[in-house]
């Protein structure tokens, strides 16, 4: 016999024995011989609401005349084929008037359930509150009636009393924001929030920060208090809305509670590391001073589109190291650490920052390379959090965090959460924080190789909006082409930079003086497709070898870069695949943009060296021929180097993208209208050029859509 089939016989030869005593008690009771009585309900299916059933000191509190529900069961062993195991319910509910006596109901739903439904009541509204009320629940299947339930062993019945009082709005205190002070403490720093109700049934509190959602808190105080812990993630007014909740789930009226937040505190340590050259020290903005090691050259590159305006370099021996030779970081609290590094190698274990502890590190941020493969990696406390992958000459924005009040370590790349949050305990042991090194058990090791900068230590979150902006890189416009005039063969650029070199079979075009005005001309027939694209003029190429070039790079395309302009094809069908606009080195081109007639698509292709054949990174996006010869289009490139991705733009929407890890630096010029191919310079453009746009980092999606309209985009977008 199954397990489930005995443990039912089990509950219905119990049940028999009660139900036949019960009813050979009664006079003139009789039961069919062939039928089995209902089984008792058990109180693990008894609810008064959602409440379970119970009795005495445990019995619950509601806020109105509750619905009462019980499943109901008939021993299987009775089921009559065709017609199943039916049962009729009969609830019954009690209680003590003001003057003593003793008031009852019952109620019995027409029709009847199979065996293991759930039948219910819906309470009477005129129930008094303030009364203990007892209800009781039997089956009947019309031949015999099971034994009343009961909430336990003494044969009570469920218990519940109706709570009609909503409880007194709560008190909110917070020592760290306190309500209604300009200003308080400050973003990443977190704050006690006390809540309090002068109601002595209150369980609970559920409560809301300005932009959050409704939490609850257990009221767990002796007096019916309760405290959260809540970090401001942005400066400016706060607010919490807070609700006192009783036991019966009544809610109070409202609390509200206004408080104001600092910006986040600044760095405890910070050393932009942009020195004079010879320096043998880094002056601190907060903080004591860093010694420089003979191993550190002040005056290095620094990261275009930041604050930074130089760097530290450090040679990777063990002379390479700064250090304030004192503790910055406190033991087993909450700490952030971060800085701008470009890695000169990535096949070793390397650190930006560390602090000592014993002979030890306390922390470690860097690089690790244990696995093979380099990645970014933050450890403390044993808990090691890595992601990201460090690329050798490419410029990356790291931080690790250790939040002492979750108890995780985070690791951001590039503003981004890189890896998976950490438990982590970190060490109590403290000793002097270094920059380029890390503390080992026979000495220093994991020496920094690469450019440093702009290292800061916190004592606080730094919250993921902060850390984007620490990491921003604001693009710069590196040329604007607005194709209208070509004096001796040369566009200029509109801030003075570099001109466009047209060659033979380029030429500028512009608005005939004698062109026809159909506006005030009726008659007026203009030809097509010779209207400027834009403004009074742009550069028309013959496809058979006309282009236009700068004599060297715009752009370092090793590096995140942007770049867009408007074409317009002269030929529905053109007869070989055509570049728009293309940088490169001797060999092969760095990225170049072209369309492709046969596929009706447009591309872009990276390429993964300065070498005739080197592998192809390839996107692209499938566009009518038609909108390209009748209006143009909008075209646009994005190489972000902080998440390694290129994008393909077309008419301001993102078309086409891919994961791109090869970036080189091309020596070349910027090309408008040709590429490299095998056979040379090759893929001539036939049609229309104007509005070449520039821009070393890589523009929002938002900023794209700016390009190709002769404005200049918003570059903090």
């Amino acid at each position: 016999m199954a397990r489930g089939t005995r443990a039912r016989r089990a509950r219905w030869l119990g049940a028999l024995a009660v139900g036949v005593a019960a009813v050979m008690a009664a006079p003139g009771a009789a039961v069919a011989v062939d039928n089995l009585p209902p089984l008792q309900p058990v109180a693990a299916d008894l609810n008064t609401e959602s409440k379970p059933c119970a009795a005495g000191e445990s019995r619950p509190y509601v806020p109105a005349a509750p619905r009462v529900t019980a499943v109901l069961n008939d021993p299987v062993e009775d089921d009559v084929p065709g017609e199943g195991n039916l049962v009729h319910a009969e609830f019954e509910v009690w209680w003590k008037d003001a003057s003593g006596t003793e008031q009852r109901r019952s109620y019995s739903p027409v029709g009847l359930l199979p065996s293991g439904a759930r039948a219910g009541w819906q309470l009477p509204s005129d129930l008094p509150p303030w009364t203990v009320i007892s209800w009781r629940v039997r089956a009947d299947d019309r031949k015999a009636v099971s034994p009343w339930s009961a909430a336990d062993d003494s044969g009570a019945g469920c218990e519940f009393v109706i709570d009609d009082e909503s409880p007194a709005k709560p008190t909110v205190v917070s020592a760290e924001y306190p309500e209604d002070v300009f200003w308080s403490d400050g973003v990443g720093v977190y704050g006690t929030f006390r809540f309090d109700s002068p109601s002595d049934d209150v369980v609970g509190y559920t409560y809301r920060f300005s932009g959050g959602s409704n939490e609850e808190v257990k009221a767990d105080g002796p007096d019916g208090s309760a405290e959260i812990r809540f970090m401001p993630t942005s400066s400016g007014p706060g607010r919490v809305e807070v609700y006192s909740v009783d036991r019966s789930g009544r809610r109070s009226p409202s609390t509200i509670y206004d408080f104001f937040v600092k910006e986040g505190r600044a760095p405890v340590g910070q050393w932009k590391l942009s020195d004079p050259a010879g320096s043998t020290s880094a002056e601190a903005t907060s903080g004591p001073a860093a010694r420089a090691g003979a191993g550190v050259a002040f005056g290095g590159a620094a990261p275009s589109g930041t604050s930074v305006t130089s760097t530290a370099t450090l040679d990777g021996t063990g002379h390479g190291f700064l250090t304030p030779e004192a503790p910055v970081v406190g033991a087993g609290k909450t700490f952030a650490v971060g800085g701008w590094v470009r890695p000169a190698a990535s096949d070793h274990d390397m650190t930006i920052t560390s602090q000592d502890a014993g002979t030890a590190a306390g922390f470690t941020l860097g690089v690790r390379t244990g696995d093979g493969e380099p990645v970014w990696s933050f450890g403390t406390g044993g808990a090691r959090v890595q992601g990201g992958r460090p690329e050798t000459g490419e410029w990356a924005y790291v931080l690790g965090l250790y939040d002492a009040e979750t108890g995780l370590a985070h690791l951001y790349v590039n503003g981004q959460e890189a890896g998976t949050a950490t438990e982590a305990t970190p060490s109590t042991v403290t000793g002097d924080f270094q920059i380029g090194r890390a503390r080992g058990k026979n000495g220093y090791r994991d020496r920094w190789q690469g450019e440093i900068g702009d290292v800061r230590a916190y004592d606080r979150v730094v919250v993921p909006a902060e850390v984007a902006q620490l990491a921003r890189r604001i693009p710069q416009e590196r040329g604007h082409w607005a194709l209208e005039t070509g004096p001796g063969g040369l566009s200029p650029e509109a801030h003075g930079g570099a001109p466009l070199k047209l060659a033979a079979g380029a030429s500028i075009y512009n608005v005939p003086a004698d062109a026809c005005d159909p506006a005030a001309d009726p008659e007026c027939e203009p030809v097509a497709g010779r209207d400027p694209l834009l403004g009074e003029g742009h550069l028309e190429l013959d496809g058979a070898g006309g282009y236009a070039a700068t004599d060297g790079p715009v752009v370092d395309t090793g590096d995140s870069f942007t770049i867009g302009a408007v074409v317009r094809f002269a030929d529905r069908e053109p007869a070989h695949p055509m570049t728009v606009l293309s940088q490169g080195g001797e060999n092969g081109d760095a990225f170049k943009v072209r369309y492709v007639p046969a596929t009706h698509t447009f591309e872009l292709v990276m390429s993964h060296a300065d070498a005739q054949g080197a592998e192809e990174t390839v996107t692209g996006h499938q566009q009518t021929p038609n909108d390209a010869v009748s209006r143009g289009n909008k075209i646009a490139v994005v190489y972000d180097d902080g998440s390694d991705r290129i994008t393909l733009y077309v008419d301001g929407q993102a078309s086409a993208g891919a994961a791109f890890h090869s970036a080189w630096t091309s020596t070349g010029g910027l090309q408008v209208g040709r590429s490299r191919t095998a056979d040379g310079w090759g893929e001539y453009l036939h049609g229309s050029v104007d509005e070449v746009q520039v821009y070393s980092g890589a523009l929002s999606e938002r900023a794209v859509a700016f390009l190709g309209h002769g404005v200049e985009p918003c570059l903090g977008c």
